[in-house]
């Protein structure tokens, strides 16, 4: 019925109609009355069809009308990001939010009249459809009749009142968690109960707690999650072989991270004697042990993602499963899903099968010894994995060639350091370290690859409802920007009203190993689109890719547990029932939806505890000068970029030598009489003013300016810490003696 509602609104209804109009002109019997006036109300209520004053009923795209979600700016303004992929986003002043808050559902109308703001569209917000926050983290404030809670994340203006006895014994100063109970209004800001205190401002771990609670992070499973994962057998029965092809004779081995406990991928190589490539990709089948709609499935579905911050690891699923049967931990027989793929000189996959096998991992490897043996030719390890080196050896030139492949179709090959905390047991970082990306995690990385493309063309072929990872095409405005920055550096993208990812991995490729490779490729990374899950296919433009699905890390990653899942279900005839595939095609764009949003919200709780730590290790060293790159140029001041990977603010108060303007089309700041520029990517010397932890921010000042730090305690931070990359040791001063 609601299929049958939405195609005649948008194909054969173009006015709005009165509820019974509309059943009379769809031809509707009376024993489909009933069914129509529920998901009539279902589809409002949804903002699929919107109701007029006058009682009638539309579709929003034909009423001028955008539904999608709120992003507020710290600035006050906001955007809605419509539901539809290919439609461009809503730009909504902050005297346009009606009473909307960050991360609600909207319904926005598109206004004719008024400024705009680059070539984004402006519109105003008449209806709020679903609230996201439901529940704020922040700090609560106190007095005698009522308190309040300001919350913690800067994008919510208002703050939450809460009224005398609904504190939950919360005192001024502690962070909170504070649920909703009314809603904001015109002039009156939301309320609100004090459900949690979380602890009082210093303490230490309150800010990774606050930073889990804001992202509505679970930190334990139910009881029930628990007991469902302690009921799976721990050990391979003869009825789990049935139907599996045995793999268990052959050389696989894992590659991961050294601290890695939930090993899901594992792979094999053999040369074959045409001169080409066997290569199998073993991931785990943890479909077998996680069915549809069991507690065990549900609350996978509803976590999304494992969760990998500064300090901890978050599970999606419980470690009796993640670490144990599901893990391709070596010497044990393990269920799996295999791809095999036979590959020649140039990359292509000429053949391959799909199937459930089940393996026995030879040998566990981690990225140094893999990297020890490859790249630094070390004896002593080659001496001790010496039946893995011709494995290791075509590993190492298939992975040349599959990079090859994917640059000869221009896909996009970012190749950013990985910055990591090093923290002491009671959580205080120790050190910051940049790991770069060797041969080790290049093999793995491309192996992943090919069996995810493999996978998605496959399913893509049988036409069988599905998960794919998209990434759609840049909007052009963001091109525009883009290419204006490349012509400050000599380059540029031509058109830029169809840009290709060839054009963006040439321009990569000249400025490697310059000094501005850094600055190019970072804002060429925000001027790309975010990759998301999607119920059909539309392609991966960064890895220029038709086809492209996530595979290969099933007990992290929900949307890769459903791909095994629907794989499994066509092993035997190809395909799926006419039940199934209807099942599948209502629920898949939700799971692909809601898979998206917890993904984006894990990565900002994981980016907000670096940088939590980030800020703690350089709270030891206020006063001291750093060398670092302008990493971004606002009228406000300048981003600077340490060498460490720290980022911090030098404000443009603190340019306190002339009076500076901001030349945008240069990327710029530029002094009034003296002519200096601050440049987006120039070095540059700052003396860190000020590092505050609970905010995440650091404040600079070019050295030279005569800006100092305010007088008072510094922080010392951990006695142990080493001292950033760049930072030489001072000599101590000389003392006298007290007489």
């Amino acid at each position: 019925m609601q299929e049958k509602i939405m195609v005649f609104m948008r194909q054969e209804a173009y006015k709005p109609l009165a509820p019974e109009d509309l059943a009379e002109e769809m031809g509707l019997k009376a024993r489909e009355l009933a069914e129509f006036w529920r998901v009539l109300a279902e589809l409002e209520a949804a903002a699929l069809i919107i109701k007029t004053r006058f009682g009638k009923y539309g579709v929003p795209e034909r009423m001028n009308l955008i539904i999608g979600m709120l992003t507020v700016s710290e600035k006050g303004f906001g955007f809605v990001i419509s539901e539809k992929p290919d439609e461009a986003d809503v730009y909504i002043p902050a005297e346009g939010l009606l009473n909307a808050m960050h991360g609600d559902k909207v319904v926005a109308r598109l206004n004719s009249k008024g400024p705009v703001v680059g070539k984004a569209r402006e519109g105003e917000i008449i209806r709020i459809v679903s609230r996201a926050n439901l529940r704020i983290v922040g700090m609560f404030e106190a007095n005698r009749r009522f308190g309040f809670v300001v919350a913690d994340d800067a994008r919510i203006k208002q703050d939450i009142f809460v009224p005398k006895g609904e504190a939950g014994g919360a005192k001024s100063g502690d962070k909170v968690v504070a649920e909703i109970t009314k809603w904001p209004e015109k002039r009156r800001n939301a309320e609100g109960r004090v459900v949690e205190v979380l602890g009082h401002k210093g303490e230490p771990g309150l800010e990774i707690l606050s930073i889990i609670k804001s992202n509505n992070l679970p930190t334990a499973f139910p009881d029930e999650v628990e007991q469902a994962a302690a009921d799976v057998r721990a050990v391979i029965t003869a009825e789990d072989l049935e139907g599996r092809r045995d793999l268990r004779d052959l050389t696989i081995v894992t590659i991961d991270g050294e601290d890695a406990k939930d090993l899901d991928d594992a792979v094999h190589i053999e040369r074959l004697p045409n001169g080409r490539y066997k290569l199998g990709v073993h991931i785990a089948d943890v479909s077998n042990y996680v069915r549809e709609n069991t507690v065990l499935d549900n609350e996978a579905r509803e976590r999304g993602t494992s969760v990998y911050l500064v300090d901890r690891v978050l599970p999606m699923l419980p470690q009796r499963l993640s670490n144990g049967i599901c893990s391709l931990n070596p010497g044990e027989d393990r269920l799996t899903l295999s791809a095999e793929m036979e590959i020649d000189y140039r990359g292509d996959v000429l053949n391959y099968e799909i199937f459930s096998s089940v393996i026995r991992v030879h040998t566990r490897l981690s990225y140094n010894i893999v990297r020890q043996i490859l790249a630094d030719d070390d004896e002593a390890l080659k001496q001790t994995y010496q039946p893995l080196l011709p494995h290791l050896a075509d590993m190492e030139r298939l992975c040349h060639i599959l990079r090859e492949r994917r640059l000869r179709r221009g896909a996009i090959d970012f190749d950013f350091p990985e910055v990591k905390v090093k923290l002491d047991d009671s959580g205080r970082p120790l050190e910051i370290v940049r790991r770069v990306r060797s041969i080790a995690e290049s093999i793995i990385e491309e192996f992943m690859l090919v069996a995810n493309e493999t996978v998605a063309e496959h399913m893509h072929r049988l036409e069988v409802p599905f998960v794919f990872r998209v990434h759609e095409e840049p909007e052009e405005e963001k091109m525009i920007k883009l290419n204006t920055l490349l012509q400050n550096f000599g380059q540029g993208l031509g058109k830029t009203d169809d840009v290709q990812p060839m054009t963006l991995q040439k321009i990569l490729g000249r400025i490697a190993g310059r000094p501005e490779e850094r600055i190019i490729s970072t804002v060429m990374l925000r001027s790309l689109k975010q990759a998301r899950y999607e119920a059909h296919n539309i392609g991966h433009f960064g890895l220029a890719a038709p086809y492209y699905t996530h595979f290969t890390s099933p007990i992290r990653r929900y949307p890769d547990l459903i791909v095994h899942r629907i794989l499994r279900e066509t092993f035997r005839s190809g395909d799926v029932s006419a039940k199934r595939r209807q099942k599948l095609a209502a629920m898949l764009p939700e799971i692909a939806l809601h898979s998206s949003q917890r993904e984006r919200a894990a990565a900002e709780a994981e980016r907000k505890t670096v940088d939590l730590k980030k800020v703690e290790y350089m709270a030891g060293f206020v006063g001291d000068e750093f060398s670092g790159t302008i990493s971004g140029v606002t009228a406000f001041g300048l981003f600077v970029e340490l060498e460490n990977g720290v980022e911090g603010l030098a404000h443009v108060s603190s340019l306190d030598d002339d009076y500076y303007h901001y030349a945008e089309d240069r990327y710029a700041l530029i002094g009034g009489r003296s002519g200096k520029v601050y440049r987006l990517g120039d070095e540059i010397k700052v003396l860190l003013l000020k590092a505050n932890p609970e905010e995440r921010t650091m404040d600079f000042a070019p050295v030279g300016t005569g800006v100092r730090p305010k007088p008072g305690p510094r922080a010392t931070g951990n006695k142990k810490m080493d001292k950033p990359m760049n930072t030489k040791p001072k000599p101590k001063p000389k003392t006298r003696k007290r007489r």
